[in-house]
């Protein structure tokens, strides 16, 4: 079963964008993929650094 998926919509600073669709194409994804992939890597790193 898939994960379940939420649409939402956000305000993206258009340099971080055009640098988010630049490495979503190289990696071959959808830029909703490399976002998730991103966000993921991100909160996986802050949850790893604040362990006791």
């Amino acid at each position: 079963m898939k994960p379940l998926k939420e649409k939402i919509s956000i305000t993206i600073d258009n340099d971080i964008l055009a640098k988010l669709k630049e490495k979503a194409e190289y990696d071959d994804r959808s830029l909703s993929q490399y976002i998730n992939i991103v966000l993921k890597q991100h909160i996986k790193e802050i949850e790893e650094k604040n362990k006791p």
